[in-house]
This record gives structure tokens, sequence and C-alpha cells, in this order.
């Protein structure tokens, strides 16, 4: 009776293993010829039509935008200003068996470089 819920619990750490990443390393970094504001004025209404509702902050060199989560941490967005356009780092807190299809997060992300 005990091994039949060894295999239970391997598999919930490694759905769990998804969430325990280090927080301050970014999940996907790209780069844009767009400035940070045009990035930002592309993904926003793209994460809206997605039914997501991004909170967008900024400062002189950047744009944060935030997607809260139900479940796991917010979803974060950064765009900072680079030499040839910009620079975009997107942090996000997914479960182990959803990281195989890019999330409508990603794919907003991606579809505005």
């Amino acid at each position: 009776m005990r091994f039949s819920t060894v295999p239970a619990v391997a598999f919930a750490s490694a759905l769990l293993a998804g969430c325990a990443s280090a927080p301050n390393d970014p999940t996907l970094t790209l780069q844009t010829k767009k400035t940070p504001a045009q990035y930002a004025e592309c993904v926003v209404p793209k994460l809206q039509g997605h039914s997501l509702n991004p909170t967008v902050s900024q400062t002189q060199r950047s744009y944060r935008i935030v997607v809260p989560s139900k479940v796991a941490a917010d979803d974060v967005l950064e765009a900072y200003k680079a030499p040839d356009g910009g620079k975009i780092f997107l942090y996000e807190r997914q479960l182990l068996a959803s990281s195989f299809v890019p999330s409508s997060f990603e794919r907003a992300a991606q579809e505005c470089i």
C-alpha cells in the first residue's frame, strides 16, 4: 500500500517544481527593434484580447506590465530601453505540466517583437 503513494508524491513534486524556480531569473529574454513604449502599446491590447488584465507602470527607461495570477505569482513583463531598441524580460510562473506549450502571456510577448 505504501508503494502506491510514491508515484503520486513524485508526480506532485514535479508539478510544483515549476513554481519553485528562482523568482529573479527571467523565464524568457527577448530583443526588439521597438522602443519600450512601442512594445507596450503592442502587447497590452494582445494581453487584454486573451482575457488577461494587465497593469502598466513606466519609468524613464522602462515599462513594467503585470498580469495578476489566481494560482501562482503574478506574471511580469519588463521592457527596457536598449541601444538598438528594447530588451524584454518575461517572468512567468507556471506549472511544469503546462510549460510544454507557450502560454497566451508568452505568445503575446513574442508576437510584438
